[in-house]
């Protein structure tokens, strides 16, 4: 069963508590369904977990605590919220470490209670979503398996791509490096109607500029010292299919008057021969760069630009679907478990908070290169992320120029880091986590200057 965006399943045994809470939860919008004990709700829940559960600690026969067991062995990603007196939060802690999402003592102010409920919900709607993926990445492929995303710009760009897709428009991709240009590329091949045709693909980046002509255009039989045998172009090899020009700002100037010119009359001449070959094929290109600009600066032939620029896709960076970042790790985990045989790992909550404030300079390729370190890696979970978003600040050389003791003070800043992030700020879950008395972390805290409100 699909879970409701606000449902919440609350258990206590303390009437006057339960009816409050569920009260206030009811006019904050979430949908609540309350019970006296925990053997009760856990008939109910052992048919359908479609929601979160908040549950006090201390309850007769069964407490909170073999409740959590019971409702991770039905569903290992059920968010479990407990209600704790003063003197249980070690035991909240122990709960944590068992799973629990989070712990909330007793009294609490009710704006505490929603931002808890509220985020626990935000996450088991996520792992809904990732359900939902991978149900969908089981059935026929279809173009929400290939360009994944539940943001509005990933939304609209899908849409673009089928608007398109069964047309032999030129199509210029634009996007930063890593977000997915040749995957848009791809949809476009593989959704249009040239999908029975050949998919070419060429890198104007990679090719020598001596080598570009007969890449393209190809080349007889002697037309120039190495050419021991005719070769086919690749505008020819295309034929009937799509013939994809990545990173086209790349391309010599010298080349793209050829380029625009076998464009325009449909047709190419081999290096060393006079005869024209005609070719049939739907041009992709992509780029990088703002070749408007480029053209500005004489980079890039004006009229070749517009030659190519007939329908213009703009991928978005990571930046700008950010909502999208925690599906597409789950997703490259997924299958990054599947390649190397390995078992698949749920991204901690902490973990989340990383990701959401990483900067992405790679883009998607970077998300995927981080989702398969985290799956391969040997550490324990919850140091894993942290340990690869840190990696490129330890490479050899700063090792060789750091001292032990520098070293030990990043390490030590790194934990209290991941701390603070598990804790949501919470100075005392830190102090029990850590096993650090208050002073002594306030001084640590200090000393690295890390500020507990940047964590709620």
């Amino acid at each position: 069963m699909t879970p409701e965006a606000n449902k919440v399943y609350l258990i206590d045994d303390d009437t006057e508590m339960r009816e409050a809470t569920a009260q206030w939860l009811d006019l904050s919008g979430f949908v609540v369904q309350s019970f006296a004990d925990a053997a009760s709700a856990l008939d109910h829940l052992n048919e359908c977990v479609d929601g979160i559960v908040i549950s006090d600690l201390r309850m007769p026969k069964m407490d909170g605590m073999a409740l959590l067991g019971h409702l991770k062995e039905l569903d290992g990603d059920v968010p479990v919220v407990l209600l704790t007196a003063h003197g249980d939060v070690q035991m909240a802690v122990d709960a944590m470490r068992r799973g629990a999402y989070d712990f909330i003592e007793k009294p609490f102010e009710p704006e505490r209670l929603l931002d808890v409920v509220q985020r626990a919900c935000d996450k088991y709607r996520l792992v809904s979503e990732n359900r939902d993926l991978r149900r969908r990445l089981a059935e026929p492929v279809g173009l929400e398996q290939r360009l994944i995303g539940n943001s509005a710009v990933i939304r609209r760009l899908r849409d673009e791509i089928l608007d398109v897709a069964d047309t032999d428009a030129s199509v210029l991709i634009q996007g930063e490096t890593g977000t997915g240009k040749e995957v848009v590329a791809r949809c476009l091949y593989e959704f249009g109607a040239r999908k029975q045709g050949k998919y070419v693909a060429v890198n104007c980046g990679a090719i020598p500029e001596n080598m570009f002509e007969s890449e393209l255009f190809g080349h007889e039989r002697g037309a120039f010292t190495g050419a021991d045998r005719r070769r086919i172009g690749r505008f020819e090899y295309a034929q009937g299919g799509v013939l994809f020009l990545d990173e086209i700002g790349s391309m010599p100037l010298s080349l793209q008057v050829k380029v625009l010119r076998a464009l325009q009359e449909r047709e190419v001449v081999r290096i060393g021969s006079n005869a024209p070959q005609p070719f049939d094929v739907r041009l992709i290109c992509a780029s990088n760069r703002d070749l408007l600009s480029a053209c500005a600066a004489g980079k890039f032939r004006e009229d070749l630009y517009y030659r190519i620029n007939v329908v213009n896709l703009r991928v978005p960076s990571l930046r700008q679907r950010t909502e999208d970042i925690l599906l597409l790790f789950d997703y490259f985990a997924v299958q990054a478990a599947a390649a190397y045989n390995r078992p698949e790992v749920s991204l901690q909550d902490a973990d989340a908070g990383l990701l959401m404030s990483h900067d992405w300079p790679g883009n998607v390729r970077e998300l995927k290169n981080i989702a398969e370190r985290y799956v391969l890696s040997s550490l324990p979970q919850y140091q894993r992320l942290a340990s690869i978003l840190r990696q490129p600040e330890l490479k050899d050389s700063t090792l060789q120029r750091s001292s032990l003791q520098d070293l030990m003070k990043d390490h030590e800043r790194l934990l209290l880091e991941q701390a603070l992030l598990r804790c949501q700020g919470d100075v005392q879950a830190v102090m029990d986590v850590l096993d650090l008395p208050r002073r002594t972390l306030n001084e640590k805290m200090t000393r690295h200057q890390l500020d507990r409100k940047k964590y709620v």
